[in-house]
This record gives C-alpha cells, structure tokens and sequence, in this order.
C-alpha cells in the first residue's frame, strides 16, 4: 500500500514537471506561444495585474490572495480526503491483530501458492471492512492544482512585467532560497503535526511519506521563479491548518469507528479450502504419470 501511494505521487510530481517545463514554445524571435501561454498564462497575468493594483500594485501580496481563494474552494476536498484517511487509519489499528497474523504467515510460506492465497486474505481483510488499499489518500486537489502552477509558472516566467516584481526584497521572477526554505519548514511542520494525531502503530509506515512531500515541495520551490514558490508557501501554511483541524476531529471520529466496530466486529477472513483430491485423482494422476514415463524410456 505504502508502495502505491509513493507511486501516485512520484507519478504526479513527474507530470507536474513537464506541465511546467515543456508546454511554451518560442518563435525565432523569442516570443512565447503555445496552449498554455495563450489560454492560460495571458489570461492570469492580466489578472494578477488587475489584482495587484487592488493590492496596492504589490504582485505578492496578488498572488497569496489568489492562493488563499484557491486554497479556501479546494479545503472541503481536501478535508475531506483528510478525513477519509483518518477513518481508515483506525479501522486498520483495530484491525492490526488480524493484519499481524497473516503477515507471519505470509513470512512462513514456503510455495508461491500460498503466499497468492495469504495476499489474497489480505485483500479480501480490506474489502470486507471498509477499508481502501489506498488509505483513502488520494492526488485530486494536487491535480485540480496543476492547471494554476503551470498558469502561474508561465504567466511569471514569460511577462517582463511579473518577471521583474519585488515582495518584501525577493525578486519573484527568479528561484528564491528564503522561499524554498519557508516551504520545507511548512510542508515538514505539516507533517509533524499529522504524525501527533497518528496511532503509534502506523507513525512508523508514514515516516517516509512525511520526509517525501517536503523533499518535493522544497525542489519545486527551488526550480521555479519565486513567485510560484510564494504559491507553495502559502499552500503549506494553508495544509498546517487543514491538518490542525483533522486532528480535533479525530476523536470524535475514533469514538465513531469504535462505536461501529463494537457493533460489527472485524470480521476475519476464511478462504474456502480446495477440498482433498479423491482416491480415484490420485490414482489417475499415478497412472498419467507411469504412462508418460514409459513414452520416454521407449524414446530412448
């Protein structure tokens, strides 16, 4: 499960490269062109100016109110999510007895016909309780979101006017390392704080996925003009408080797993077993065997 959802997200994180890095051309004389320059970066460079002048003509502050809208129409989504992978987080540690003994079994298996069957229980353990292989994390609003990043990227990185704004002494235009560090620390206090809430039990399988969304964010930011990094920033700070208000939640949401679990109790699965060959198989399986064992001495 671990494993998919690390593939979900380099996956996501690959295509959000290329959106960004390869969608503009350029003429021969260098202006830009191409679908995402003309439909979705003109547009936004137009609106980060209108929006810029509201602001006082500080194109900052435009982009961390267009972040904030953003963020504040994606948060019931996102919370959402949040809160399904918060369901299932302590389905799993009711079910974590069952899950530890079929993974000792699962080491004990000798033959490749039982390790199929014992995966096969695992699978058929989360279906019958509710539970997704997924974790009921899933990469929606990370894909809502790459239309803006690719919007933003080249709305700032093409307009001479965007390109060369200043934000508190940070060209927005360029990479910043005072933002690529602001993103890390939001992103890996995000995660800190997800981890208090967390059973012990599962604290210990998310750790690579708490170190990974920082590590991504933190290269993100550092590849792309500042302003884009302004974006991520502000996101972070939006994701600590989606998560803050997970974790009030949980304990009404546990109390609520419990409350069902008591009712119906995890139930253990029993696959069916093949019923034991009967004399006559076992003595037609023999005779097959004899008959082609003579074939091959008469061959030679």
């Amino acid at each position: 499960m671990k494993k998919k959802k690390l593939l979900a997200i380099a996956t996501t994180l690959t295509a959000a490269s290329v959106v960004l890095s390869g969608c503009v051309q350029r003429t021969s004389s260098g202006k830009p062109y191409g679908f995402v320059y003309d439909h979705m970066a003109v547009p936004t460079q137009h609106f980060l100016v209108w929006l810029s002048n509201l602001m006082g003509g500080s194109l900052g502050w435009a982009i961390i109110l267009l972040t904030f809208v953003v963020r504040l129409i994606l948060m019931p989504v996102m919370l959402k999510q949040s809160r399904n992978a918060t369901i299932q987080q302590e389905k799993i540690s009711h079910l974590k007895p069952l899950m530890d003994d079929i993974a000792k079994r699962q080491q004990a298996a000798q033959t490749d016909a039982e390790k199929m069957a014992i995966s096969q229980e695992l699978m058929s353990l989360y279906r019958d309780n509710g539970i997704s292989m997924t974790g009921g994390i899933g990469c929606l609003p990370l894909l809502i979101q790459m239309p803006i990043f690719a919007a933003l990227y080249a709305a700032i990185q093409y307009s001479p006017e965007l390109s060369k704004s200043y934000f508190y002494g940070i060209n927005l235009g360029h990479s910043s390392i005072i933002l690529t560090i602001l993103s890390f620390a939001a992103y890996a206090l995000q995660g800190w704080i997800s981890m208090l809430g967390m059973p012990k039990e599962q604290r210990k399988q998310m750790q690579m996925m708490m170190f990974m969304s920082p590590v991504m964010i933190t290269v993100m930011t550092f590849v792309s003009p500042a302003g884009l990094g302004l974006y991520f920033f502000v996101g972070g700070v939006f994701a600590c408080i989606q998560t803050l208000i997970i974790n009030a939640m949980r304990p009404k949401i546990k109390q609520q797993i419990a409350e069902e679990l008591k009712k119906t109790p995890p139930k253990k699965v029993v696959l069916p077993k093949k019923p034991a060959p009967s004399k006559a198989d076992v003595a037609k399986k023999h005779a097959k065997a004899n008959r082609n064992a003579g074939k091959q001495r008469k061959r030679k």
